[in-house]
């Protein structure tokens, strides 16, 4: 079974048990996960949240709307305007 057929066919307790053991560095019988494990452990977790789940809901989102509606700081892929001021 290739990666991406694995994230199709993965549930949410499967997700869940992936997602806890990656942050707590341990698989649920006590084992540590070794360095590769947790690293394809969390590239399925956030495959998983990509393809599974809305935005809000992914591992490493960040709320950026304030209670008015706006939003806090600006788009980091949005493109700045440079001011050039001439004091003479």
């Amino acid at each position: 079974m290739n990666f991406e057929k694995m994230i199709e066919t993965m549930t949410p307790a499967v997700y869940q048990s992936l997602k806890r053991a990656v942050e707590l560095g341990k698989w649920p019988n006590g084992d540590r996960l070794s360095p590769e494990q947790r690293q394809t452990s969390l590239r399925a977790v956030i495959a998983y949240d990509q393809t599974k789940l809305p935005e809000h809901e992914r591992t490493g989102y960040i709320n950026r709307t304030k209670q008015d509606g706006s939003q806090h700081g600006s788009d980091p892929l949005e493109p700045q305007v440079l001011k050039i001021l001439n004091n003479n």
